[in-house]
């Protein structure tokens, strides 16, 4: 064979061959059948030589095979028709809660409301009191309460006057004091009481002229506590004196500050 010939001679078995494994679409070279195993052909464009009489020129050859592309396409990558809705799953785990949002606008005033029901009366933060006694008393066999009979003062009556005591109905700290006429030549001896406490004693001794004796004190209280007077029992002549004209024995208190303030 020569190199300014291009017609060829060769025998060519029809087969398959894939172009591309890389590719989901296969393409198939395919030689098409003839009748003929072998044949003697020239370039299409190229005219056979003068004088040729279809004997052996071994100066051509015939040409390649042709083959045609034939596509084939992989029907499992296709696209199908779109499927029924499918049952709704369940629900997922909730998530965590968010931030705190910034606070919001501040809304419009609202209407006036109608009038409530009047409330209860103003419970007193005060007491008071100034009592006093007319008549003289004399110890006995046993300790006596100093019950008064004049009402000088006695602020929401918080100072019984039967049993002669202040019942404490405002906490807080109490002032008191106590005053009395002495008995000539009798002993004065008497407690004022907190509960069955003695708190502060008054007392004189015995002497050839009387006089007025006092004592006074401050006390905390706490709600229904008691205050009062009491008279020493008679182991010894103990007497206190007053009479029907003059007022000579008294005995005052009177709330200086409410717990709560303290």
């Amino acid at each position: 064979l020569t190199s300014h010939s291009r017609a060829h001679l060769v025998c060519v078995e029809p087969h398959y061959k894939q172009l591309s494994t890389r590719s989901k679409v296969k393409w198939i070279f395919r030689r098409p059948r003839s009748s003929r195993e072998c044949r003697r052909c020239c370039d299409p464009r190229e005219e056979p030589p003068s004088g040729y009489t279809g004997q052996s020129y071994p100066q051509f050859q015939p040409p390649p095979p042709e083959y045609k592309v034939v596509p084939q396409i992989n029907i499992t990558i296709l696209k199908g028709e779109k499927g029924d809705h499918g049952e709704r799953g369940h629900f997922g785990k909730s998530g965590k809660g968010g931030l705190t949002g910034p606070q919001g606008p501040a809304g419009y005033k609202g209407s006036k409301g109608s009038v409530g029901l009047p409330g209860e009366a103003c419970k007193s933060h005060y007491a008071a009191f100034s009592v006093g006694r007319k008549k003289g008393l004399h110890s006995g066999d046993y300790y006596q309460t100093l019950v008064f009979d004049t009402e000088l003062v006695n602020l929401y009556g918080h100072f019984n006057m039967f049993t002669g005591k202040f019942y404490c109905y405002v906490p807080g700290i109490y002032y008191f004091s106590l005053n009395v006429h002495t008995w000539n030549q009798k002993e004065t001896y008497v407690h004022v009481m907190h509960n069955e406490r003695e708190a502060v004693i008054l007392y004189a001794q015995p002497s050839d002229r009387s006089v007025m004796q006092s004592q006074s004190l401050m006390l905390a209280l706490e709600t229904h506590d008691q205050v009062w007077v009491r008279l020493f029992k008679g182991e010894r002549e103990n007497a206190v004196f007053s009479d029907d004209f003059d007022t000579y024995i008294t005995f005052n208190g009177h709330l200086i500050k409410h717990k709560n303030d303290l």
